[in-house]
């Protein structure tokens, strides 16, 4: 299992969330986290180009149910996944706020830069 760290702002985005919600995101990621990197063997889903935004690096965790995207960003050197946005957004949006993050933080979204929760 890959070690899960939280952005500043994804830790600020969890708590809107009722108590039900936060706990299928969790448990998301963390599932996840046993195997973050793209198919066939993991359950990675790679952005790269995303309505005209170069997410390239990035892959997305999409609960359809309850309406919610996750974007991350992988660490190889200790595998870090790095949680980077938790949105109720649509894709578009959520996209757009992973680029605000990028341009804030660099390549340093692919480092082991954030918190645990």
């Amino acid at each position: 299992m890959w070690e899960i760290k939280f952005s500043k702002e994804a830790r600020k985005a969890l708590p809107v969330f009722d108590n039900v919600i936060q706990k299928q995101v969790l448990a998301g990621i963390k599932k996840v986290s046993k195997n973050p990197l793209p198919n066939p063997d993991g359950y990675g889903k790679p952005l790269g180009n995303k309505g005209g935004y170069n997410l390239t690096g990035f892959f997305k965790i999409k609960y359809r149910d309850i309406g919610i995207r996750v974007v991350y960003s992988l660490t190889h050197s200790g595998e870090i996944m790095n949680i980077l946005v938790i949105s109720k957004r649509d894709d578009s949006a959520c996209y757009e706020e992973a680029v605000k993050l990028y341009e804030k933080y660099g390549d340093k979204v692919f480092k082991d830069i954030f918190d645990n929760l």
